[in-house]
């Protein structure tokens, strides 16, 4: 069994990002710069948010950080976002989700640039993802498929499951998967919590994606001998973290499986930062 080292895998991504980005910074002038929206205290976005930033630093980003009190109005966040649509310095906006319960998470969304929308959610480029267009991709799914390309690992002409059909993860990991591009061209079948027979499905998936968000629910009897697994879920328990996978009953009968944690995580972040660096090369024409 091969485990999938997602946090090696992040840390060579953005070791390389940091490579390119001093290579190609002084024919862009200045580094490349993604600012960060957060709104209110949530303590799991503001820990998000910080790793995020540290990432930045640590590649070569400049973090251009924003930050609004819980009783900020739509019309400030609007207008706030408006401003870094038209800054030069700025290739990426990140709007940390979820917003305090009176704001309009989909309207700010809707108000991001496209071409700055390195997380990937514009109805755009969703669109263009859904066309096989260029164009942002949401970073979890894309981190997913660049561990398949950096471990080998082909889908092509194989059985593809998906569980869960999230806008944020199922839905583009299911349209990346079955693109007519190397490690990908899968036969992709999506399920979901009303799926009739869900153990069934799994069990006849050559590669199996986990994104439900439920602790341990793919067990070790539901999966095929051999499969590859890929878990995204990432679940609080009193016991700690632990993915959509029942790791222990899971890991052994398959090829090769991503843990929880050090899984697909941390290639969230590193796809972040290389959305970011795509913006500003374009930007500055390299």
């Amino acid at each position: 069994m091969q485990l999938i080292d997602g946090k090696a895998t992040a840390a060579a991504l953005r070791s390389e990002l940091k490579t390119e980005i001093a290579e190609l910074r002084s024919r862009a002038g200045r580094a490349p710069g993604l600012a960060v929206i957060l709104v209110g205290e949530d303590p799991a976005s503001q820990v998000y948010v910080r790793n995020k930033e540290r990432a930045c630093a640590e590649a070569g980003i400049v973090s251009l950080p924003y930050r609004l009190s819980a009783d900020a109005t739509q019309e400030a966040l609007l207008t706030l976002i408006a401003e870094l649509n038209r800054r030069a310095d700025v290739d990426g906006i990140l709007l940390q989700l979820p917003l305090p319960g009176k704001l309009d998470a989909q309207a700010c969304l809707l108000a991001i640039d496209p071409a700055k929308d390195v997380d990937g959610f514009h109805p755009e480029n969703v669109g263009r993802l859904s066309l096989g267009l260029p164009g942002f991709v949401s970073c979890t799914p894309a981190g997913v498929m660049e561990l398949l390309r950096r471990y080998n690992l082909s889908p092509a002409g194989k059985k593809a499951v998906v569980v869960g059909r999230s806008n944020i993860v199922g839905k583009p990991l299911a349209m990346l998967l079955a693109r007519p591009e190397p490690w990908a061209n899968a036969t992709v079948t999506v399920c979901h919590s009303r799926t009739t027979d869900l153990a069934r499905e799994c069990r006849e998936a050559d590669f199996l994606f986990l994104a439900m968000g439920r602790p341990r629910c793919i067990t070790g009897d539901m999966v095929k001998a051999g499969a590859v697994v890929i878990d995204v879920g990432i679940n609080r328990t009193e016991t700690g973290l632990c993915g959509d996978a029942d790791f222990a009953s899971v890991s052994p009968r398959v090829s090769a499986i991503t843990p929880v944690p050090g899984g697909v995580g941390p290639m969230t972040i590193a796809m972040l930062l290389k959305n970011t660096v795509c913006s500003w090369k374009t930007r500055c024409g390299l």
